[in-house]
């Protein structure tokens, strides 16, 4: 009987080449942050469960880990018991929902971020000024109802899109100002804006900008990402405002394409079809490592060079309630 001849060797195809450029900043911002955080915390402290209206942050990832370590997820405060903690989202609430708090003498913790806080103080200050608000937002988003619900019914008009600014009418004679949602698109807000200033000429700029630092730094990381990217994704859940608005950012600045997966299981792989250099980055609400999974699915199928896009890294916190910290 013959010997066995040796195997031929198998030969093994190249991986295609293909450069992978991450955004600065991306992923998580200090509102986000301080948000779950305080969700932790209340679980460490007062124990399992602790009660939270609505989804802390929008992402998936964020409230199925969240509901593993004892978060219960909920709409209306009738839906918590009267012995439990309950937390109120980084979105902002409508002010009737904490005087339903105290009323029924919840322990609750205001999860809030600061800088939608800011646009609540800011609503108050022109209200009380007499002035009528005209607010750029989307209407049915948590921050847009938490701001609505600052001041009486009528003293908000919602403006959505370049037509809404077109036909709005000012209320009699009253003096007009304006406040947005702090996760809209920069250059959207932009020509709304255009327009009712030059309807209403009179119409002061805000005392700060409302859309937030955040947002803001990740439209113009998005920007830089899509000049000379094939295919841009973002990480983030559908529901999350700042990410849906990173998709539509990097369309506009030429990116050739560009999705939001909420992971690396959603990735098409017929996506990277003649690409060469894919830009990645994560919504606010976003965490770090669903960006590296992403990556690492990238790096099974392609022979990948890594690039980190420069920009600022963010170094701004916020400090986390007192009943938390004492």
């Amino acid at each position: 009987m013959d010997a066995l001849a040796p195997s031929p060797s198998l030969t093994v195809p190249a991986l295609r080449a293909l450069t992978v450029r991450m955004a600065t900043p991306r992923g998580f911002c200090a509102g986000v942050d301080r948000a779950i955080q305080i969700v932790e915390r209340a679980i460490e402290r007062f124990g399992a469960p602790v009660y939270v209206r609505h989804e802390i942050v929008h992402n998936k990832h964020v409230v199925d880990r969240l509901k593993g370590l004892g978060a219960v997820f909920v709409k209306d405060l009738d839906e918590c018991p009267d012995d439990r903690p309950v937390v109120f989202s980084a979105h902002g609430v409508p002010k009737s929902v904490p005087a339903t708090a105290r009323a029924r003498q919840l322990l609750f913790l205001d999860a809030t971020c600061p800088l939608v806080s800011k646009v609540h103080v800011e609503a108050e200050r022109h209200h009380a000024q007499g002035k009528h608000i005209l607010l750029i937002g989307h209407a049915g988003h948590p921050e847009v109802v938490g701001t609505l619900g600052q001041l009486p019914e009528g003293a908000i008009s919602l403006i959505e899109t370049v037509e809404d600014a077109a036909t709005v009418q000012r209320p009699g004679t009253m003096p007009l100002a304006y406040a947005t949602q702090t996760t809209l698109s920069l250059d959207d807000t932009a020509e709304i804006l255009a327009v009712l200033k030059a309807r209403f000429p009179e119409l002061p700029d805000p005392h700060k900008e409302d859309i937030c630092y955040a947002t803001t730094n990740r439209q113009e990381a998005v920007k830089q990402l899509a000049d000379g990217s094939d295919l841009v994704l973002v990480v983030g859940s559908r529901n999350s405002s700042n990410s849906v608005r990173l998709v539509e950012v990097a369309l506009r600045a030429g990116a050739r394409d560009a999705r939001l997966i909420d992971d690396a299981t959603q990735i098409d792989w017929s996506w990277f079809d003649g690409v060469q250099v894919v830009g990645l980055t994560a919504g606010a609400s976003a965490p770090e490592p669903l960006v590296q999974s992403v990556v690492s699915a990238i790096q099974a199928r392609f022979a990948v060079t890594l690039a980190n896009d420069p920009g600022e890294p963010e170094t701004v916190t916020f400090k986390l309630p007192r009943a938390l910290t004492a």
